[in-house]
């Protein structure tokens, strides 16, 4: 897969790195090495505290017994207090284009929700970790907020264009209690592959079972005025939610 969309502003050296140490990782792909896909010269700016996280979570082999270890914050070890608990994006930039439809087939565009703060996140309904994770401290940072929840859309797409369907996407969202809580975008491979290009998104499938997918676990930080402008390791707490939605809802 080739990237080329100009957004997150992140050095190709870190990527380089990050994404060499990943792949490296035991366990993160299902105890499998990818092949690092060419990396475009559009990123120019480094994110160097998201890195360590990363390493676990950023190409995330859901099945892994590695893949979803203990949840610590991005945050941690910064020298000084910084504006965001996620890890903030320079320059900012505004998001890639987003539309595609949910799982009852109504139309969800990204720009529909200009003036809240939005959360965009990758995932696939029959990942047995590290999914499932991410979407409960989604669900504990939506709690948390109360009543400030209402300036928050989170929003996932599909990394399973083969295993997500209206059927599973429901039970899903029911088992983790996020049914109305959320958006589930799915879509055919050819809908999906030019999303997972613009937000520089690996997903194939991964070795074992056939409904395991490897893929980047990540969660994007969209500010009210349709800007990248938080990124958080699939490991995230719910905490650096809470604290930077209203940050983003204000922006």
């Amino acid at each position: 897969m080739h990237f080329s969309a100009h957004i997150f502003g992140v050095s190709i050296k870190t990527f380089g790195v990050m994404f060499a140490l990943a792949f490296l990782s035991a366990g993160v792909l299902i105890g499998r090495r990818l092949k690092a896909q060419p990396r475009p010269l559009w990123l120019t700016t480094a994110i160097a505290t998201i890195a360590a996280a990363l390493l676990v979570s950023l190409i995330s082999g859901c099945g892994s017994s590695g893949s979803a270890g203990k949840t610590t914050g991005g945050s941690s070890g910064r020298a000084k207090a910084a504006k965001y608990a996620g890890t903030a994006a320079k320059p900012l930039k505004p998001a890639p284009p987003l539309a595609l439809e949910d799982s009852l087939g109504r139309r969800v565009n990204l720009k529909q929700y200009r003036g809240k703060a939005v959360l965009v996140t990758f995932i696939y309904t029959h990942c047995p970790d590290t999914c499932p994770l991410i979407v409960s401290h989604l669900r504990v940072a939506q709690q948390e907020l109360g009543a400030k929840a209402k300036r928050l859309q989170i929003i996932a797409v599909s990394t399973d264009p083969r295993g997500d369907n209206p059927k599973t996407v429901g039970a899903f969202l029911h088992k983790h209690l996020m049914t109305g809580r959320m958006q589930y975008l799915i879509g055919s491979r050819k809908q999906l592959q030019p999303v997972w290009k613009d937000w520089f998104i690996l997903a194939k499938a991964a070795p074992g079972p056939k409904d395991r997918v490897g893929h980047s676990a990540l969660v994007y930080g969209i500010s009210a005025s349709g800007k990248i402008t938080t990124i958080y390791p699939g490991n995230f707490v719910p905490t650096q939610i809470v604290h930077d939605v209203p940050l983003l809802a204000s922006e």
